[in-house]
């Protein structure tokens, strides 16, 4: 039996999650997602013939072969975590562990920095094309140091906040269930004619997991902003630009990432051969390859202090 309270525990087993993180990144070879991915695939393929895809019933296919795809595995994560004992703390531990992906997203973006400082713009266009959706190939470096710089914000929320919220919520599992369906909405939750039906519980049910990690999250990128002033800006990018952004829990990260950066970011981007006009996001100059760096640091800072409040918050419990 653990001698430390139990979210004192926890927070002991979020710090470990993070480190291993850290050191050893995701999994290069049989990387539980790829598994999970091929699953969601072949769901997909049964529970969404071409037949049913433009018919609204098609919704509730959607959300059970969420349901089978999601609840099932942390639902065996939580029975395996509440019968392991004292070996509980390892579990969480390990699905901490598998939902972050802090250093995954920096070496992404390093992936595109290191080649658009050195003058090579077609290796860095190919690279910040696996980051983000968009046409990279046209791309000047402003474009692709923004589309990377965005790229990095939002998914600073998707790869390390929205698995440590849910974590400190429900432990282990609590992170299992957020990067499941994050990955299932990456996965089904686009408005194509293919999807709109089927991926719509996936995209409604990230939107709802989301929503207090996403306002956290910018909470965080304005308090962590570097420069005078950089935190009132990036309340006021937030306050003003957040809703006019399609995305209801993007639009908060990444205006308030961009405020706390003193970058101009968001517009015109080309998705699928068409142009988007984008709302603007925060102020200031044209992105460059150093600003990749510090959106990098911007999360990495966010994340010390979320930690640090947490354990913070432990020990005033303790303390009671």
């Amino acid at each position: 039996m653990s001698v430390l309270p139990p979210f004192a525990l926890l927070v002991v087993c979020a710090l470990l999650g993070v480190l291993l993180d850290r050191l050893l990144g995701e999994p290069r070879r049989a990387h539980p997602l790829v598994a999970f991915g091929r699953l969601a695939g072949w769901l997909q393929a049964h529970a969404n013939p071409a037949a049913r895809q433009c018919s609204p019933a098609t919704r509730v296919a959607g959300l059970l072969a969420w349901a089978l795809a999601v609840l099932l595995p942390v639902a065996l994560a939580g029975w395996l975590r509440l019968r392991a004992g004292a070996w509980a703390a390892v579990i969480d531990v390990l699905l901490l562990y598998f939902a972050l992906g802090a250093r995954s997203l920096t070496e992404h973006a390093f992936a595109v920095s290191r080649p658009l400082v050195a003058g090579d713009l077609g290796a860095a266009r190919q690279r910040v094309g696996w980051m983000v959706s968009r046409d990279t190939t046209q791309l000047d470096e402003a474009g692709v140091a923004r589309a990377a710089t965005e790229s990095v914000l939002e998914n600073g929320n998707d790869a390390v906040f929205g698995a440590l919220f849910w974590f400190f919520v429900f432990g282990g599992p609590g992170a299992l269930l957020f990067r499941l369906a994050n990955t299932l909405d990456a996965m089904w939750g686009y408005r194509t004619p293919r999807l709109r039906y089927f991926g719509w519980a996936a995209a409604r049910i990230d939107d709802l997991l989301n929503f207090v990690p996403a306002r956290l999250t910018a909470l965080s990128y304005a308090l962590c902003g570097a420069g005078r002033g950089a935190t009132r800006r990036a309340l006021a990018c937030w306050r003003a630009q957040a809703p006019a952004w399609d995305s209801p829990n993007a639009g908060p990260v990444m205006a308030a990432g961009a405020g706390a950066l003193g970058l101009a970011l968001g517009g015109a981007a080309i998705y699928h051969g068409r142009i988007e006009a984008r709302p603007p996001l925060g102020e200031g100059a044209l992105p460059r390859a150093a600003d990749i760096d510090r959106a990098c640091a911007l999360v990495g800072h966010a994340m010390t202090l979320w930690l640090l409040l947490a354990a913070l918050a432990a020990l005033l419990v303790s303390l009671k």
